[in-house]
């Protein structure tokens, strides 16, 4: 049925692609959609209480109609063809489709429901044909290659001439030299992938909500925090099943279940549903739809002159060639796994002196890798939650940003929001002058995706010589309040708000003037990885973790053991993470265009590494999302990044993790040039000198 779908879809398309010869209907907007309209908001944010779902379709199509007329003037223009008259009016063509498409894919991330998953699969093949038509034009392509082709003799700026050399080279990768007949054929490519990949979000979301572990007896929450109890209550009364306790697949839920619980089977049950979305062969299974996007694109990657389609992406990233990432990914991955075995076997003989008859099973990790941290540096997590309320570490990362650049953040109340949960903040120059909103939205909800990630409503950007600020989004799935007890959360939870929060302030420092931008894809975490350093500095946890019933300062013992046990556990850490970046490479590495057993692949990628059965990937294909959604052949990128931030964050260590001279200059080379400049320049401007890969594996404990 679904494949029948596709099909449709497509056919449907290409009928109104095709029909060429039918006089132009007039556009009539209708008024009171927000979109046609200027926004009338507190600093002209999306007004997102006044929109509704079928005023996207119509904003969506007036969009693209806008656009297209745009690029006919542009090719109709008898000038001699410049950067300001085809690039920046290409730029300035998709102004209502940008301002659609933002709202749009924001909250269908954030807060979707069926009537948005229904517009996401209609609209997706008609966005993928619109940019088709863009970007397979071949008088457009002419034109850019015509300013290209005499770049020396302009005079470009450092952002003109970057934007050009990569807008000129991305058309060449999307297909511009193709004959006419190869170009069909990649439109049809790039409208079947597009309806794939809302498909698999969408099944991921739906077994993710799907998924429970439902506890009928108080015997089986022996071991619980009360805290992981009165939560799971909660979730059980929402679900109607008032008196039992419901854990689900969000990791808020199931993470504190397998550090804790005493019951082994039922920890074994709810990993296994996180590990099994989109793997239980029903109408969400994901295996085929997976397997189809790879062929798909290995079809693309041939089409367009490559040999994979990691070969096709790579040629704008930092790292150049898939062989380079794995020469990365092997150079961790020795160490890290033989730290995860020296571990594992602790673990197992931590079950031995317990009187335990089994071996350490990958259900087991969390548990037991708890036990060993409290017997080897006599911390436990619980200990931590305390001093981490939400509101206090949300307060010290806004300090910490204050220290570093002067900036300010004040929370604004009367102000549409992207969903009653979120919080908005308008964030200020040290001077008082406006620099962007901010938005942050903390808890996990069935209409949320799985994850953390940072987004925008919309971009800095320049429009007829007035500066546009940003709105930029924060979104989480962290702990939730439970009883009378505030969130309270981990030390993961908390390094992820430092980490998403550096994303924020990469978005509102830009200085960029065209909405274009070309951000390398394994560069682009640079600026949040670097955010989590601060996170756990003894001087930062002072000022943001304070007990939230005492309002006591986190005591120097506790820091001490945090101190000393940051390595901890870093062989697990690493070794999940790269396991799953394997399987990524293996499949956009792959040549065939036969669609492959994904089962088998992951198999094969255990078996060829080494990975052993204790660890499972931190995301199994069936549900992972980063590479059908943007990290394709680019899941690496955080560990590629992780080199440059542990080294970046050396400078600060050198000089002060405060010093002001370091911070300006972080922000004026890396911050507010991203996506305007080659990484590796940004990253020498900063540093000096290139990359160093030493401080990453000594932070991780695998230099020793």
């Amino acid at each position: 049925m679904y494949r029948t779908l596709i099909a449709f879809l497509i056919l449907a398309l290409a009928s109104l692609t095709s029909c060429t010869n039918e006089p132009k209907k007039e556009r009539v907007m209708d008024p009171l959609n927000p979109f046609f309209n200027q926004y009338e908001t507190p600093f002209e944010v999306p007004p997102f209480d006044q929109i509704k779902p079928e005023h996207y379709l119509p904003a969506f199509e007036e969009g693209m109609a806008q656009q297209k007329e745009a690029v006919e003037a542009i090719l109709a223009s008898k000038k001699k063809p410049t950067f300001r008259n085809t690039l920046e009016a290409l730029d300035q063509s998709g102004e209502l489709l940008s301002r659609v498409s933002s709202v749009f894919y924001g909250l269908s991330s954030a807060n979707t429901n069926e009537d948005l998953q229904k517009i996401q699969l209609e609209i997706s093949p008609k966005m993928a044909a619109h940019s088709d038509e863009i970007n397979l034009n071949p008088n457009l392509f002419k034109r850019i290659k015509s300013v290209y082709d005499n770049r020396e003799k302009m005079k470009l700026t450092e952002e003109q001439a970057y934007i050009l050399e990569n807008k000129y080279k991305e058309l060449v990768r999307n297909g511009a030299n193709l004959p006419d007949d190869k170009k069909e054929e990649l439109k049809q490519i790039n409208q079947e992938l597009s309806i794939l990949g809302v498909q698999f979000s969408q099944n991921v979301l739906e077994e993710t909500n799907a998924f429970s572990l439902v506890i009928d007896h108080p015997a089986d929450l022996m071991g619980l925090s009360q805290t992981s109890v009165d939560a799971a209550a909660e979730a059980a009364a929402e679900a109607g099943m008032p008196g039992k306790w419901v854990f689900t697949a969000q990791k808020p839920s199931w993470i504190p279940f397998l550090q804790s619980a005493h019951n082994r089977e039922l920890r074994k049950e709810l990993y296994a549903g996180w590990l099994n979305r989109g793997n239980r062969n029903n109408e969400y299974d994901n295996k085929e739809i997976l397997a189809k996007m790879m062929a798909l694109r290995a079809q693309k990657a041939h089409l367009l002159g490559y040999a994979s389609h990691a070969d096709l992406v790579m040629e704008s990233r930092m790292a150049k060639t898939p062989e380079n990432v794995m020469a990365l990914l092997d150079q961790v991955w020795k160490p890290a796994l033989a730290a995860a075995i020296r571990d594992r076997d602790q673990m197992q003989e931590i079950i031995r002196r317990e009187g335990g008859r089994f071996q350490l099973e990958a259900h087991d990790w969390w548990m037991y890798a708890e036990k060993l941290r409290k017997e080897q540096f006599d911390l436990d997590e619980s200990e931590l939650r305390p001093y981490f309320k939400l509101e206090n570490v949300s307060r010290g990362v806004f300090d910490v940003a204050n220290k570093l650049y002067g900036i300010t953040f004040t929370e604004i109340t009367d102000i549409p929001k992207p969903h009653s949960e979120a919080v908005a903040y308008e964030v200020k120059e040290a001077d008082g002058s406006h620099l962007g909103v901010l938005y942050m939205d903390f808890h996990p909800r069935a209409s949320k995706r799985q994850g953390a990630w940072c987004g925008g409503y919309r971009g800095h950007h320049v429009k007829d010589g007035q500066e546009i600020t940003p709105v930029v989004t924060i979104v989480c799935n962290f702990t939730r309040p439970s009883g009378n007890q505030p969130a309270l959360l981990s030390p993961d939870e908390v390094e992820t708000l430092f980490h998403e929060f550096g994303h924020g302030l990469d978005n509102l420092f830009s200085t960029r003037t065209m909405r274009t931008s070309y951000a390398a894809r394994d560069f682009v975490e640079l600026p949040s990885q670097i955010m989590e350093h601060w996170a756990m500095e003894p001087e930062v946890l002072k000022s943001y973790a304070l007990h939230y019933q005492t309002g006591d300062p986190i005591p120097d013992y506790l820091i001490e053991k945090i101190n000393k046990s940051s390595k901890f556990n870093q062989g697990f850490n690493s070794v999940e993470f790269l396991a799953a970046c394997y399987i990524d490479m293996a499949y956009h590495t792959l040549t065939d265009t036969i669609p492959v057993d994904v089962v088998e692949l992951e198999r094969a990628v255990a078996e060829r590494t080494g990975l052993i059965p204790e660890i499972k990937p931190r995301y199994h294909s069936w549900y992972f999302t980063h590479i059908t959604g943007g990290y394709d052949a680019g899941y690496y990128s955080y560990e590629w990044s992780a080199v440059l931030d542990h080294d970046a964050f050396e400078a600060f260590r050198e000089n002060g993790i405060f010093d002001q001279a370091t911070a300006q200059s972080f922000r004026k080379n890396v911050l507010e040039k991203n996506g305007m400049a080659d990484g590796m320049e940004m990253f020498v401007k900063f540093r000096g000198r290139e990359p160093d890969i030493t401080p990453l594996m000594r932070n991780r404990g695998f230099l020793e």
